[in-house]
């Protein structure tokens, strides 16, 4: 087959779940949002529901449909994009609990989902989502339609742990929430890390349970596999890919593989790139193409049946900064012509 395999250890998963948990005295959610970060929401999710998840977090209410369908009645799903025009039918008949972020968010809840759960989320400085001081002081005095399940915002900075929005996002959400007995949540893997200042009632880890920085102790979830298509000699002073940008500077064999930015490889990886036959590197040389990448194997004893662009040797933070990205943005953009291993899937 020439489609690139994409095994996903899902007890590495459980494992960066279990650890970032023994981190905090606060309940450990699930942010689970873009499809489980690209590494597939049903599989993930029930393996972190039998480690012992009871909270998740989406995106999208259209997001929450995959997660119920796997985790079934019981487990809560928190909406980040709170209650949009037409959620309605979605909230109500999958249990999903929308994270306010304006009046105007609460009033439709109220009007459209009366006594449906619901929780609130606050801008502490972000300007991203959720209401800021004013309006949620002017909310507060009018009167919330119940009691919210949750009420959390969200760090900046939390990768830096110095940068001085830590500190002020924390007094300015201990201020927004002063005097209120509703569980609160602020740390996502970053704010986890930062303390326990920081983990309130509930931590929602994210780019943590798949292997991603800035939890340094997180086993590496995905390994990807690229099939060879073909290998050629190519000649001093030949040239590679498109716009010629790779010359051969010695007689070179070069492995043309299936997979390209089509598949998430982004095309900045372009002569930066390097792929791995066992412990042995090997350069991508010219562009990254939509299906194919071309790699120099001379170097190699024989000709690779496949080369690994993610696994033991380069995890997506390394892949990452080769690209010039973080490694959030290598996994959600991993494709779907993957075929997809799950190594310790619940039975």
């Amino acid at each position: 087959m020439t489609s690139a395999r994409l095994t996903i250890d899902l007890d590495a998963v459980a494992a960066n779940w279990q650890r970032l948990s023994r981190l905090s005295q606060a309940e450990t959610g699930a942010t689970v949002k873009a499809d489980a970060y690209g590494l597939g929401a049903g599989p993930v999710v029930k393996k972190l529901a039998g480690a012992g998840a009871r909270t998740f977090f989406v995106a999208l209410a259209e997001e929450g449909a995959a997660i119920r369908q796997a985790l079934g009645a019981g487990p809560r799903i928190f909406v980040f994009s709170g209650h949009m025009a037409g959620d309605a039918p979605s909230l109500r008949n999958l249990d999903l609990i929308p994270l306010l972020n304006s009046a105007e968010q609460l009033t439709r809840h109220a009007e459209s989902l009366a006594g449906h759960p619901f929780g609130i989320q606050l801008d502490t400085g972000m300007n991203r989502l959720g209401m800021e001081p004013a309006e949620w002081a002017a909310v507060r005095a009018v009167g919330l339609p119940g009691a919210p399940q949750l009420v959390m915002s969200h760090l900046a900075c939390a990768d830096e742990p110095q940068h001085l929005m830590n500190p002020g996002q924390l007094g300015a959400f201990l201020e927004m929430t002063e005097g209120m007995s509703a569980p609160r949540s602020l740390a996502a893997t970053g704010g986890m890390l930062l303390g326990p200042d920081y983990h309130f009632d509930l931590c929602r880890p994210g780019i943590g349970l798949y292997g991603g920085a800035p939890y340094d102790e997180a086993l590496p979830v995905a390994t990807l596999s690229l099939p060879v298509v073909q290998v050629r000699d190519v000649e001093p002073h030949e040239a590679v890919g498109y716009s010629c940008t790779w010359v051969a500077p010695r007689p070179s064999r070069i492995a043309t593989v299936a997979a390209g930015y089509a598949d998430g490889l982004l095309r900045t990886l372009s002569g930066k790139a390097i792929l791995w036959a066992g412990e042995i590197p090997c350069p991508v040389v010219g562009r990254v193409s939509m299906d194919l990448i071309t790699v120099d194997v001379t170097d190699l004893d024989s000709d690779p049946v496949s080369l690994d662009i993610l696994g033991p040797r380069q995890d997506v933070d390394d892949l990452a900064e080769l690209a010039g990205t973080i490694g959030y943005e290598i996994l959600t953009s991993l494709g779907n012509r993957y075929r997809r291993r799950y190594v310790g899937a619940p039975s």
